[in-house]
């Protein structure tokens, strides 16, 4: 999965190493708890270790990485406090978004919209899940940009991202994903009709589907958490 940040291009070496650890990190290639060093990721990538520090940073900011003065870089454990933090947040702007798109939504993105679907369907039946979660997310900026609040999306992937590794040790089967599917469509349908009550509602029970998956994943993976 690309970085959360959106830009025109990219083009430093951060950027680079920023996108690649990120997409290792959320994806679970590289498991909570693991042991990050400096030195190896600039040699890994050739570059001097200036970029690599400052992608460190930038996935610290993210609560994805954990940088301890004299101690080794570790990939930050699952948290139960950061995630509810980060539901709270992404819950209080996308349920803002879904109103926005339903009262005065870009009709230019419905197809987009659409197709997005689709593949989703499509994926789910191959049994692609990382294709699935790629195309979640852009399901998700694609409702900012119809709601014409593009800029939102930046907040709400940044606390996606902490959630997105959760999503990967438990949302990977096809009748998982299907739930999801199924509410995008109910969502997108909502969204069309301009219907911003049935909207508000679908979009409620989308992001609290996380709350027993958090709990079954805590039971069995307590090694990965921090609290």
């Amino acid at each position: 999965m690309m970085a959360v940040q959106e830009t025109l291009e990219r083009t430093t070496g951060s950027d680079v190493v920023f996108d690649k650890l990120y997409e290792q990190i959320t994806q679970l290639e590289l498991l909570p708890g693991t042991k990050i060093s400096e030195t190896e990721i600039a040699k890994t990538f050739g570059y001097s270790r200036q970029p690599v520090r400052e992608a460190f940073t930038r996935l610290a900011k993210l609560n994805l990485l954990l940088i301890r003065p004299q101690r080794a870089t570790v990939v930050r454990p699952f948290s139960r406090k950061l995630i509810a933090n980060a539901r709270f947040v992404r819950a209080a702007i996308e349920l803002e978004v879904v109103r926005a798109a339903a009262r005065d939504r870009d009709l230019s993105l419905d197809g987009p919209l659409k197709a997005n679907l689709r593949k989703q369907s499509d994926a789910i039946g191959a049994g692609k899940t990382e294709q699935f979660h790629q195309l979640d997310y852009e399901f998700h900026r694609l409702l900012c940009a119809s709601a014409k609040q593009s800029f939102a999306f930046a907040i709400i992937a940044e606390n996606k991202a902490q959630v997105d590794r959760l999503c990967m040790l438990a949302l990977t089967s096809k009748d998982a994903m299907n739930v999801l599917y199924k509410d995008h469509e109910q969502l997108l349908e909502a969204l069309m009709r301009g219907d911003e009550q049935a909207a508000d509602a679908v979009l409620r029970i989308h992001l609290d589907r996380l709350t027993p998956t958090i709990d079954a994943i805590y039971t069995t993976h307590q090694a990965y958490f921090d609290e």
